[in-house]
């Protein structure tokens, strides 16, 4: 018997025991280190689901994980067991046509670990061991810590953002909204070779942290709403904005202070936004969107295991397994954390 972190409605976490069953041909099972609570986590655990997306059923959440191959079984040559390795919670069909045409992310049949789109629910990460396909354990080398390369998952969706909105070498950039993925593509985006980049956020907290990682200036733009004001000038400011808030009003002024021909790359999901048109077409702006990751999560895992990316200072604090609720909650004051873990099989 095994633990699990389950949501059964609203504020109703509970610890719960499971079974664990030994991996398959093709599978390998894992024992769980660390797991990072994700905002989609948050929303089922303080308000049963977001948007129409609801919890029918007793689920374990978590997606971020990373743990150590306790098992393997028959025709795995990619892991042993005692590998470190981040698990891919992304389980793409690949038989339909994007799986095909390599654009996995957009799977018609995705399986995605912690998440009440389907039902029955897709069962997340959070527990002590379990069982997945070799091609979700990606090995991260021997040195690295494992709650770094439980970062995988978000860091992916920061390089996906990345990858979408071009070379960034010597441009300037601009990243509105600085929670964990904000700060993820502030990384990001310094890692590519970015010129200059600006943060703007509502938090002074989550403002340092993005300092810390490597944006050169922050503004909030709580205690000064005139902030982006200046960069109105001379038919915009920034190469490229990535759009992290899911604020449809920050969203409605960026093509206002982008260069003419620059791109708008958004990744924060939140309510529905009048767009100025005319301001798009006559800058010739680029509007992208970009949703999870494919081909970057190996990346993210690489560079993690290089510390090519450092994303310590993201780290608020982790929290034994039986502590769950309080994880929970701290990670749903923006005001006191950035990024909580669990830790498992202590």
């Amino acid at each position: 018997m095994m633990r699990a972190v389950v949501v059964h409605a609203p504020r109703d976490l509970r610890i719960e025991e499971i079974t664990v069953a030994d991996p398959g041909p093709g599978e390998v099972r894992v024992r769980l280190a660390a797991g990072g609570i994700c905002g989609s986590d948050l929303h089922y655990y303080q308000d049963g689901g977001f948007g129409t997306v609801r919890i029918k059923e007793p689920m374990i959440v978590g997606h971020e994980a990373a743990g150590v191959v306790a098992a393997v079984g028959a025709g795995v040559t990619s892991v042993k067991v005692g590998d470190k390795i981040a698990i891919n919670p992304s389980k793409p069909c690949g038989q339909c046509h994007f799986c095909r045409t390599g654009e996995h992310q957009h799977c018609s049949d995705m399986r995605f670990f912690g998440s009440a789109m389907r039902f029955p629910h897709m069962q997340g990460i959070f527990r002590d061991e379990m069982v997945i396909d070799a091609a979700q354990a990606i090995p991260v080398g021997q040195d690295t810590p494992l709650e770094e390369a439980a970062f995988a998952e978000p860091l992916s969706v920061a390089l996906h953002a990345v990858t979408q909105a071009g070379s960034l070498i010597g441009k300037r950039v601009l990243v509105t909204g600085t929670g964990t993925i904000g700060c993820l593509v502030v990384l990001a985006a310094h890692h590519a070779g970015a010129g200059e980049i600006t943060a703007t956020d509502i938090s002074d907290p989550a403002l340092a942290i993005a300092k810390t990682v490597g944006a050169d200036r922050t503004l909030n733009v709580m205690s000064d709403p005139q902030a982006l004001a200046a960069y109105n000038a001379d038919k915009g400011y920034f190469d490229v904005i990535f759009e992290c808030s899911g604020n449809g009003r920050v969203l409605a002024g960026l093509p206002d202070i982008v260069k003419p021909r620059g791109v708008i790359t958004l990744i924060g999901i939140g309510g529905e936004s009048a767009l100025p048109v005319s301001v798009l077409v006559v800058k010739e702006i680029a509007l992208r969107g970009s949703f999870r990751f494919d081909s970057e999560f190996a990346w993210a895992a690489d560079l993690l295991a290089r510390r090519a990316v450092d994303v310590r200072p993201l780290l608020t604090g982790i929290f034994p397994l039986e502590r769950a609720v309080e994880a929970f909650d701290l990670a749903g004051d923006r005001s006191r954390s950035m990024k909580v873990q669990l830790s498992f099989n202590p």
